[in-house]
């Protein structure tokens, strides 16, 4: 180990943790120096990294920054305690089980004067990158509608939180980020088919603060997998597909139908679809550069903890909406996500 390295630590050798392992041993300038998980397999941790039980045997190691990749119940306390030991923090998403707890660590690291960030993955995608860049260049004109479709078998691995918190807050978050817009209002409908506490499927609509339509679709009961974002504007349509970083444009059609049947029944007519070829990187190595970046004061793209409590209000208010029966507006209309 190269001493001029970053010294890093992990919270957490779930499904999630064991990628961030692999990242962070392989990350040029830094050095994964311990795990703690108090029932993990020591042959699961990368060569010369220390498995201690808890965050405060891995504080002791001595530690720049660490990740959190334990249940969410636990965020609020380890985030916690990393903040008052001065480390800095990547913690994986939701950023807490709560609206009030995600704000707390917000503001625990925010006082301290640390870097901390949420691990909202998609941000890194090459799809939907690509889909931000274009809509910001207005390539779609006026944006439309969002609808995403968020589906597939349950992971036995989730026990603390439901589809809502877990799966939909990708969505909550991607939508405010290629759009710049933020949530208004929620209408929402859950549902609990496999037994568990926690709900496993989700429909939501909701209104942006620039007048958008956003329609979410997420389950855990589905043998298909699928992970889409389709935007729809003045112009045509973008679809990311996140499973495998493709991002498609169906153009608004600029010819006129002579068939006069078709006439009658479309109020817009089909295009060229293009298909982009874009540069497809590992979102989770992405996204570990960008805060080792942001630890060591250079330029990056990391999500804030502010952004990340606003995208668990937005989760908080769909489950609201479900238990009610009603339409819950949504803060004041912030645009977080639009300086992102």
């Amino acid at each position: 180990m190269t001493s001029a390295n970053l010294r890093a630590g992990l919270v957490g050798m779930g499904a999630m943790g064991r990628n961030h392992a692999r990242v962070l041993h392989s990350l040029p300038g830094v050095d994964l120096v311990g795990v703690a998980d108090p029932v993990a397999d020591p042959a699961a941790v990368p060569g010369g990294a220390a498995l201690v039980p808890d965050v405060e045997a891995l504080i002791a190691l001595g530690l720049d920054y660490a990740v959190v990749a334990c249940p969410t119940a636990y965020h609020e306390q380890v985030g916690l305690a990393l903040a008052d030991a001065g480390v800095h923090v990547l913690i994986e998403k939701p950023l807490a089980h709560t609206t009030k707890a995600a704000k707390v660590l917000a503001e625990a690291f925010e006082s301290r004067g640390l870097v901390a960030a949420v691990g909202h993955i998609e941000r890194f995608n090459p799809a939907v990158i690509g889909m931000r860049e274009r809509l910001k260049a207005g390539e779609l004109g006026d944006i439309l509608q969002v609808v995403t479709r968020r589906q597939g078998p349950f992971p036995g691995r989730i026990a603390d939180v439901g589809v809502v918190k877990d799966l939909a807050t990708h969505d909550i978050d991607l939508t405010g980020f290629v759009t710049g817009q933020s949530y208004r209002t929620v209408t929402a409908h859950t549902v609990s088919r496999s037994g568990r506490e926690h709900e496993d499927m989700l429909a939501s609509v909701g209104l942006l603060s620039g007048g958008a339509i956003a329609n979410h679709s997420v389950n855990w009961l589905s043998p298909l997998k699928e992970r889409t974002a389709v935007v729809t504007g003045d112009r045509g349509c973008f679809v990311a597909d996140t499973l495998t970083a493709d991002l498609t444009f169906y153009a608004n059609g600029v010819e006129h139908t002579e068939w006069e049947a078709l006439q009658a029944f479309r109020g817009v007519s089909e295009g060229d679809m293009v298909r982009y070829a874009i540069r497809k990187r590992e979102p989770l190595l992405v996204e570990h550069e960008h805060f080792r970046d942001a630890v060591l004061g250079e330029p990056n793209d990391i999500v804030d903890l502010r952004q990340g409590a606003t995208t668990v209000e937005v989760s908080e208010s769909m489950l609201r909406s479900a238990a009610t029966g009603e339409s819950v507006v949504i803060g004041e209309g912030r645009d977080s996500s639009a300086s992102a």
